[in-house]
């Protein structure tokens, strides 16, 4: 590892034809430091030999993807909810890293109540952050994109990702600043200064937004430096913040999954040497 790729980490989403040990082998080559995890991939290879994968590899865990989907309207679908995110807090857990990314569901089939889809996020926080707490994990709020709000977050803005973690201990509800969720937000450089006050900021997630968008709309993902975000302005409101976490590329881009790994990585370093690094400060 080079001291500037220092708090570089790679979602594994990034490379999604990986396993997670080729993704481990493909971070340690490229000289990062950290690996962020998806689910399906400590999954496939079993939690414990996930966790001692990493680790041997002399790799941290920058975050575990994804829990939430919180919005049932139904006791069964609340109660799965719940179970499965105890599940997910147990294996960030385990694997060695206090951030669990939230993604916290859209509106219910054949619903429009988006207010109480929202409330139904903040009752379920309530119920997991002592059990989070317990286990030195983080809930991380991540704000989709509005594009997003009816299927898969009903939480558009880094503000409302706040004001959800508010009445919780900040050690126990976080929030990631997404460039691609959040880039478009005029209120973006106030919600993230006060991210920084309540002490939130668990995660810095960065890729592009590409145009046009894809058909699959959650495939508009990028490569830094391939859309239409200015890296420099939100980077140095993370800076300003005093965050010094690391920072984690993930991109859902169907020509970057049909790219070799090996590839992916010398392009995903390069950017962001050019567009964030300069602006992480010391």
């Amino acid at each position: 590892m080079t001291d500037d790729l220092a708090r570089l980490s790679l979602n594994t989403a990034t490379t999604k034809r990986w396993t997670l040990r080729e993704a481990v082998d493909g971070a340690a080559r490229a000289g990062l430091p950290a690996v962020g995890l998806w689910r399906d991939r400590v999954a496939e290879a079993g939690l414990e030999t996930a966790a001692k994968t990493v680790r041997d590899a002399g790799l941290r865990v920058s975050s575990l993807c994804r829990g939430g989907f919180l919005t049932a309207a139904d006791p069964a679908g609340a109660q799965a909810a719940l179970d499965d995110n105890r599940a997910a807090i147990v294996e960030a857990a385990t694997v060695g890293t206090d951030a669990l990314i939230l993604v916290v569901g859209g509106l219910p089939d054949g619903s429009r109540d988006l207010a109480g889809a929202r409330a139904r996020v903040a009752d379920r926080l309530a119920e997991l952050a002592p059990f989070a707490r317990e286990h030195g994990v983080r809930l991380v709020l991540e704000p989709l994109h509005p594009m997003y709000v009816a299927d898969r977050a009903v939480v558009s803005t880094l503000e409302q990702a706040l004001d959800l973690a508010a009445p919780h201990p900040a050690d126990a509800v976080a929030v990631v600043v997404d460039t691609f969720h959040v880039f478009w937000d005029p209120n973006l450089a106030d919600s993230v200064a006060r991210a920084g006050r309540e002490h939130r900021i668990a995660a810095y997630q960065v890729c592009d937004f590409n145009l046009p968008i894809a058909a699959d709309a959650l495939l508009s993902r990028g490569m830094m430096g391939d859309g239409v975000i200015d890296f420099t302005p939100i980077t140095r409101a993370i800076t300003a913040t005093g965050y010094t976490g690391d920072v984690e590329v993930e991109i859902f881009n169907a020509d970057i999954w049909s790219t070799p790994g090996d590839e992916v990585l010398p392009t995903m370093t390069a950017r962001y040497r050019q567009l964030v690094l300069p602006h992480l400060g010391g």
